[in-house]
């Protein structure tokens, strides 16, 4: 049991189970948030542009009444069977924006990983300080390793057209092949 428990705890302080717990707790308040200001701002105000579109009265518009239940003369919504439109395009709002946020929170943390790395644009770091010390700028180094790429996919390119031209040629034994072809033709005719 001991050892059961250690493994426990080993597994609990590894910085990535901290740090997803640290997420799932953040992204659940920032849910909550973002249901908030959909459920609260944007669903009475969507509710409102279908009454007006539809030309109804109130949320009369803004539902579709599949069974309607009537307590004392008054609409009961709390026992009538309708479709809500606004509270579907509310829930369709806040996925769009979770995940728009999320995008940009991820695309952050990614521009924010990388900005302390070095670009070399893709020379070794003995090469980069050699173009350096030539004299180069950063902007000239980045274009001469533009250059530098699309020279290698033409050459690339060159001997892929060349290893398939060369597949497309006859081998030596099919020539051969043809040439006791063409003989034979000229024997009997």
């Amino acid at each position: 049991m001991k050892k059961f428990f250690a493994e426990f705890k080993k597994f609990i302080m590894r910085g990535n189970v901290i740090d997803m717990a640290v997420g799932v707790i953040v992204g659940s308040a920032f849910t909550a948030i973002v249901t908030a200001l959909t459920q609260k701002i944007f669903m009475p105000l969507v509710n409102w542009l279908i009454a007006v579109i539809t030309g109804g009265q109130g949320m009369e518009g803004a539902i579709t009444m599949l069974s309607p239940v009537y307590t004392e003369g008054v609409l009961d919504l709390t026992k009538s069977i309708y479709i809500d439109w606004g509270a579907f395009i509310t829930a369709i709002l806040n996925f769009l924006i979770i995940a728009i946020i999320l995008f940009i929170i991820v695309k952050t943390i990614n521009n924010l990983r990388e900005f302390g790395k070095p670009n070399y644009f893709g020379y070794t770091k003995e090469e980069y300080v050699k173009l350096r010390k030539e004299g180069n700028s950063r902007k000239q180094i980045k274009a001469l390793a533009v250059k530098r790429d699309e020279e290698a996919a033409a050459k690339k390119a060159a001997e892929e057209a060349e290893a398939a031209r060369k597949a497309a040629e006859p081998t030596a034994t099919e020539k051969l092949l043809a040439e006791i072809l063409e003989t034979l033709k000229k024997d009997r005719g």
